[in-house]
């Protein structure tokens, strides 16, 4: 048997630069990057360097002067190995030096010793117990140990010097205290080297420790949230008349600023980095100022940190698995900086009411008295653009710069009119009364290939109509206003549109409301001639000899030559209404083949177009508190950016890595504001209390690089299989789900053949820990490059979510992409409060969780015909019930159908497993409990009524009641949190358990056709036999292991019916044959993945292996490769209370090791 690993997804515990390479520590696993790669960032080797330990420090070696290759010493836990790195090849090396050096207890710090002779390799161990090992590397022995006289564990420590003879450690003891001692200090009468220094001042205890030898300066981080630099001098003197006491060591600064505890500090010439709990990385100067507060991680720590002074490189590992480069600042970062605009001559004739940036360099201000100022922010001059008295009090402003340069404003008014004009020739425009009434909404949209000459404009009034209008310009003037089209927007106290975008295909438009509602309308139908929209009756505005006189007036009113009422409407060919609630639609955005819409609600959804329908996708949040979303930025990566107001500040959010980008406390988004950026800077303007400020950053000036993707914020509790791909070019490609205690679900591409993990996307709609998932085929067929699945996840707060997952795939084409469509959504707080009566019902838990679910197979022969497009998915809960829930794919929503509290504990786990005779087909549920016992229902029953049922219990009906259970089983001695069925053949299933007992157990289940010999046949006193009408199921004990592991067992799987495989928090990782003596110990294999939740297996790409998910604190695949079954050698087996029936008779097996149906009944 063979178990390697695939991939490893933990967090990242070290971090090194070597060179223009990052060396990163992940589990046992050292991982190499390229950090002046053209093709940007990327992961160049990977290499299992300590077995079973983790690694937790990288130091180079600082002798070495060769320039093509480095020595790197690796330690963790209590092991050490010396690597040598060769960069000067086209693709690096990492190499070996030795074996694995192994110690009697952990090293908390290493420092590379002078010797004589090059190829000597000496270390100084700095050990967990506050004593120093003088380690001779090659010859893999220790030449000397020393104790200090402070007998205690260690939190941390830090050597100072190069040789032995003067060799000072100071140590981070669990008193709270800095020690500071010799290795050739002076020793008690017990032979224990003395204490020079002891350093007070922390309340908590010492987690980091780094001296800089140049400024004399010693830093600490501790427990009790703060950094305390310490003026130590030149630590390379003894300390005359040193006792041990504690010293009067003057404490230079105290730094509070993490809302965690510190886990590390450095120092370097200039500034002072910290990491922390808090997941932000800070970095301080020496005068206790904040010069930069990074937070890019997720989830609760920053675990590693790394610093390249030259290059101004800041880099960070989180207990996420993520990688981040940052740019340090040469001064304290301000943020972007609030001016106020000097307005001159604005402030005396009107005062701003609407402002928009045209461009990094332009600022266009309409005022309450009907003028229009431009402002360069490059020089910081004013220019009167326009004046008329019409558009005082009340004015819309639209700009846009077009293709050829030219930048078209249009401003609506009060009484329905528009003028339109450009910038260069503002006395060239042209003006019409477009509205009865009050210009509402005037906004430009683009529209794909179109002119550099045109641009689209739309406006809406208080008439409900939205008025499309094509804008042609020449030169530096407008030359032709032709309205294209008009539509009808759906009746609403507020009638107007706030925001459009045009989609590439089908000539289709998407615009939202004000009311919150998204409208789908056709911009083809209109799309005729010059001659034949004038004899239609369209308006068609052109400068001629004829409308000299009126162009000249800048003015055209209705019934004039050339414009002509439009009164028939376009109506909407789809809606979705209220989609983003009363208070409207703020944007739409077309990106990436997919419509996306912000709202006023705090939700950026995303749609689609189906049969010329608009289709619903997903709905998403961004950070808690930021309800006001206002604009969607597609950044030229392919990222989102979200802009809206968190309270009073002004946010910028990038959606893909879920951080704050930008903050800028403008007083909230009651107020007319603009943002604007280039790849270079970035500007945000806006209007308060009457006076123009605006915000001008650097972008470049802060680098906020991912090197490795950030995965989980927390640790992980389940992980499924969604499908197998094939890929020519990449190898197979497995696709994965995972869940988080961070609530939120990952789908995750996992290269096979490289072992590189890809983020596809991450789905966020629970208000709660995600605590199991289940996958399942969809109902509705993919194309040929995509194919479906459905995915429902559950967890915390009785909350049940469901997807539709398409991937689509094209080998060698385009890249692996995921799309999740959200399909329904059911809460058992939501069902309650909609029932009849509840006043006299007991009031759910609201603390309910739902810790396991299962799909349920219905592809039985029941009487009647399946219903279409539907799911049965069975649910273990928390309160003691066991839930069947009906999910219906077309009409979107998720069903209670039935449920029962007969176990009154917490259930674990579920199982189901189909019997499926000739005639009629029955489904079984296995539950297991924290009482250690297993379940066995027949729901066959629900599953048919609820088939032939014209009414489900829906809309505040109560559920059905569950069938009473079967059949019942004393399995564990406590919770069972292992379980797994395995269909052998036809009737004939293995049922697996592991509990908190530390046991596993194995079962035989035999489901008849009642009538048939077998189920006539006697019980004996190591089975279970139920017996209904139609069926009879038999449970015969099988062989058991009590101390298959040392700790809780959290998953079992049936690999074959020889082969079991069982998982723990013990990281074990143990494989079992089942054989005519028992459960047989084949294998146990380490895995780097701590607190081990929950199990996963999938076959490989060849015949007998076999491929696992272990998730936890981290996620590693594992690849298991069976070999032929004459070479196993096992152990002999503890087999418990069970005995063996029969002798195992000979039977040809199949190729893949299965048992034939002789074999089973020798067995049990």
């Amino acid at each position: 048997m063979q178990c390697e690993s695939v991939s490893l997804l933990s967090p990242i515990t070290a971090l090194q630069f070597v060179g223009d390479m990052l060396v990163s520590g992940e589990g046992a696993s050292v991982n190499l990057y390229t950090l002046n790669s053209a093709n940007g960032y990327e992961r160049k080797l990977s290499c299992n360097v300590l077995q079973n330990y983790c690694v937790h420090g990288i130091k180079p070696w600082p002798l070495h002067v060769q320039t093509n290759s480095s020595r790197l010493a690796v330690f963790g836990a209590k092991g050490l190995i010396v690597l040598e790195l060769e960069s000067c090849a086209r693709e690096p090396k990492l190499q070996r030096i030795g074996q694995l050096h192994e110690l009697h207890d952990w090293i908390w710090d290493l420092q590379w010793l002078e010797s004589d002779c090059e190829s000597d390799l000496y270390f100084g161990l700095a050990l967990g117990h506050n004593s120093v090992v003088l380690c001779d590397y090659k010859a893999r022995r220790t030449l000397r140990e020393v104790h200090c006289d402070v007998k205690c564990i260690l939190y941390s420590a830090c050597f100072v010097g190069h040789n032995w003879d003067e060799l000072i450690l100071i140590s981070g003891t669990v008193f709270n205290q800095l020690v500071l001692w010799r290795m050739e200090g002076p020793t008690n009468e017990d032979g224990r080297v003395q204490t020079e220094r002891r350093i007070s001042g922390h309340s908590g205890v010492i987690f980091s420790i780094h001296y800089l030898e140049k400024n004399g300066v010693l830093a600490s981080a501790s427990d009790d949230r703060s950094i305390r630099l310490w003026e130590v001098g030149n630590l390379h003197q003894a300390l005359n008349g040193g006792d041990g006491e504690v010293d009067s060591v003057q404490c230079l600064l105290r730094l509070y600023g993490h809302q965690s505890r510190v886990w590390s500090v450095r120092l370097m010439e200039d500034r002072i980095i910290s990491i922390g709990e808090d997941s932000a990385c800070i970095v301080w100067s020496y005068d206790g100022d904040i010069i930069d507060c990074f937070k890019g991680h997720k989830g609760r720590s920053v675990r590693a940190l790394a610093v390249n002074e030259d290059k101004g490189w800041l880099v960070t590992g989180g207990a996420d698995s993520g990688i981040r480069l940052w740019k340090i600042q040469g001064k304290k970062a301000e943020g972007m900086a609030i001016i106020q605009l000097k307005c001159g001559e604005i402030c005396k004739r009107g005062t701003p009411k609407a402002l928009t940036l045209a461009d990094p360099t332009l600022l266009l201000v309409l005022t309450d008295a009907g003028s229009i100022y431009s402002y360069c922010l490059a020089s910081g001059q004013w220019k009167l653009i326009m004046e008329d008295a019409s558009y005082q009090s009340y004015g819309l402003l639209a700009v846009r710069r077009l293709g050829n340069g030219c930048v078209v404003c249009a401003v609506g008014n009060i009484d329905g009119w528009v003028k339109i004009f450009t910038l260069s020739e503002p006395v060239e425009m042209l003006e019409n009364r477009v509205h009865q009434g009050k210009v509402h909404s005037l906004g430009w949209a683009s529209q794909e290939g179109q002119s550099p000459d045109e641009c689209h404009l739309f406006s809406s009034g208080a008439d409900g109509i939205m008025i499309w209008r094509v804008v042609s310009c020449k030169g530096d003037r407008v030359v032709s206003v032709a309205e294209k089209c008009r539509y009808l927007l759906p009746l609403c106290k507020h009638r107007w549109h706030t925001s459009v975008v045009f989609l590439s295909e089908a000539h289709l438009l998407v615009c939202g409301d004000r009311r919150g509602s998204l409208l789908l309308y056709s911009c083809a139908g209109r799309d005729r001639d010059k001659q034949q929209r004038l004899s239609e009756g369209s308006v068609d505005v052109v400068v001629s000899d004829d409308t000299a006189g009126g162009y000249r007036q800048g003015r055209f009113l209705p019934g004039s030559p050339g414009i002509v009422s439009q009164p028939d409407c376009e109506g909407p060919l789809s809606i979705l209404p209220g989609l983003h609630g009363k208070l409207g639609v703020t944007s739409v955005l077309f990106h990436d083949g997919f419509i996306y819409s912000t709202g006023r609600d705090g939700y950026y959804r995303q749609l689609t177009v189906e049969d010329k329908k608009l289709k619903l996708l997903r709905s998403q949040r961004t950070c808690k508190g930021m309800d006001w979303l206002e604009r969607l930025l597609a950044t030229p990566e392919g990222d989102l950016l979200v802009l809206g107001f968190h309270s009073t500040n002004f946010v910028l959010w990038n959606a893909k890595t879920s951080e704050k980008l930008l903050c800028i406390p403008c007083g909230g988004g009651h107020r007319s504001w603009s943002y604007c950026n280039s790849p270079t800077n970035e500007f945000f303007a806006y209007i308060k209390s009457g006076d123009i400020f605006i915000c001008q950053g650097n972008s470049g000036d802060c680098s906020r690089t991912v090197i490795k993707e950030c995965m989980h914020g927390r640790e992980l509790t389940c992980v499924r299989f969604v499908k197998r791909l094939e890929s020519s070019a990449a190898g197979p490609i497995s696709i994965m789900a995972t869940g988080s205690e961070d609530t939120t679900v990952n789908i995750l591409a996992v290269y096979e053949s490289s072992g590189h993990v890809s983020k596809l996307t991450t789905v966020d709609d629970h208000i709660s820990s995600v605590r199991t998932i289940a996958v399942t085929g969809s109902c509705r067929a993919g194309n040929g490059d995509s194919s479906s699945s459905v995915l429902f996840s559950a967890g915390g707060r009785a909350e049940l979510q469901s997807y539709c997952l398409l991937i689509r795939h094209v080998d060698g084409g385009a890249p692996l992409s995921c799309q999740v469509e959200h399909l329904a959504s059911h809460r058992l707080a939501e069902d309650w409060e909609h029932k009849k009566n509840r006043h006299r019902m007991l009031k759910m838990d609201p603390e309910t969780r739902y810790m396991s679910i299962v799909v349920v197979d219905t592809e039985a022969n029941f009487r009647t015909a399946s219903i279409s497009l539907c799911h049965f998915l069975a649910a273990a809960c928390s309160d003691g019930s066991v839930r069947l829930f009906l999910v219906d794919e077309c009409k979107r929503k998720i069903i209670l159908l039935a449920e029962s509290f007969y176990h009154q504990r917490c259930v674990l786990k579920l199982q189901t497993f189909t019997f499926q005779p000739t005639t009629r087909g029955r489904v079984f549920l296995c539950s297991a409990a924290t009482d250690g016992r297993i379940v066995f229902w027949d729901i066959s029953g629900t599953i048919e009524k609820a088939k032939m049922a014209t009414t489900l219990p829906e809309g505040g009906c109560r559920p059905w009641v569950l069938e009473v259970p079967c059949l019942v089983l004393n399995a564990h001695q406590c919770g069972v949190n292992g379980l797994h069925i395995r269909c052998l053949d036809p009737g004939r299933y293995l049922l697996a358990s592991g509990g908190d007992d530390n046991a596993v157990r194995v079962w035989t289940i035999a489901v008849r056709a009642a009538g048939s010999e077998d189920s006539a046949a006697s019980v004996e006193a190591s089975e279970e036999q139920y017996v209904d009408a139609g069926v009879s199921v038999r449970v015969t004990e099988g062989p058991r292991v009590d101390s298959a592991h040392a700790a809780h067992v959290t998953g079992v799987k049936v690999l074959s019916p020889r082969l079991l495989a069982s998982v723990s928090i013990d990281q074990r990782l143990t494989h079992w044959e089942l054989s005519d003596r028992g459960l047989c110990f084949l294998d146990s294999t380490c895995c780097h993945v701590a607190d081990v939740a929950d199990m996963e297996n999938w076959k490989g790409a060849n015949s007998g292996t076999h491929l696992y998910a272990l998730c936890g604190h981290g996620l590693q695949i594992l690849r298991y490769q069976q070999v032929e079954k004459n070479s196993l050698t096992t152990q002999t087996p503890n087999t418990g209370d069970w005995k063996q029936k029969e002798k195992l008779m000979e039977t040809p097996s199949s190729s893949d090791g299965m048992y034939g149906e002789t074999e089973l009944e020798s067995l049990f």
